[in-house]
C-alpha cells in the first residue's frame, strides 16, 4: 500500500501516468498507417517494430497502472462542481478504455491477417488464432480512428488539468506532478 498523503499521487501513480503519456505519444507519432501492404513492406520493419513495441508496451503500463489503483491510495477529491466530476469520471474511464482498446485492436487484427505481433530486434509473438482476413482487416480499419481518439481525449483531459491549474487554481494538477515541478502557491493576505 502506497504511504503518499492523501494530497497528492505517489511516485509509482505519477510514474506510471506521465510513462503511459510518454508512450502514447511516441508510438502515435511512429504510427505507418496506410495499407497493410505498405504497413508490412520489408522497408517498413523498423518503424512498425518499434510502432508494435510502444503498443504492447502501452498495454502492460495500462495493465499496471490498472492494477496499482486497486491497491494505492488516492488523495481527496478537489471540491468542485458536480457537472466537473462527472465529466472528470467520464474522461478518465474513456481513457483507460482506449489504453487497452488501442494496442489490442492492432495486436489481434495484426494476428488474424496473420502477421505475427513483432517487436524491436526481430521477436515475434505468433497469433494464437487462426486467420480471418476480413475480422483482421476491419480491426486495422478500426485502429487508427481510436488512436485518433486517444489523443483527443487525452488532449482534452490535458486542458482540464491546466485549466483547473492556472483558471481555478485549485491544484488539480499539481496533485499528479512531482514535487517542486509548479511553484509553491502563494496565499492572500
Amino acid at each position: 500500500m502506497s504511504t503518499q498523503s492523501n494530497t497528492r499521487y505517489g511516485a509509482v501513480a505519477q510514474a506510471l501516468h506521465w510513462l503511459t503519456a510518454i508512450l502514447v505519444l511516441v508510438a502515435f507519432v511512429y504510427g505507418l498507417g496506410g495499407t497493410e501492404q505498405r504497413v508490412y513492406a520489408p522497408s517498413r520493419d523498423f518503424e512498425r517494430q518499434l510502432h508494435e513495441s510502444l503498443g504492447l508496451c502501452v498495454l502492460v503500463v495500462t495493465a499496471l497502472r490498472l492494477l496499482w489503483r486497486r491497491i494505492d491510495i488516492r488523495p481527496r477529491p478537489t471540491a468542485g462542481a458536480r457537472w466537473m466530476d462527472a465529466a472528470a469520471s467520464t474522461v478518465q474511464a474513456l481513457l483507460y478504455l482506449l489504453l487497452l482498446a488501442v494496442p489490442l485492436t492492432a495486436i489481434v487484427g495484426a494476428w488474424l491477417e496473420g502477421h505475427p505481433l513483432t517487436l524491436l530486434g526481430g521477436a515475434g509473438i505468433p497469433s494464437p488464432f487462426g486467420v480471418s482476413h476480413a475480422a483482421g482487416a476491419l480491426l486495422a480499419r478500426i485502429h487508427p480512428w481510436l488512436a485518433d481518439a486517444i489523443m483527443w481525449v487525452a488532449g482534452l483531459h490535458a486542458a482540464a488539468a491546466l485549466f483547473h491549474q492556472f483558471v481555478l487554481k485549485d491544484e488539480v494538477l499539481g496533485k499528479m506532478l512531482p514535487r517542486g515541478l509548479l511553484p509553491a502557491r502563494r496565499t492572500e493576505d
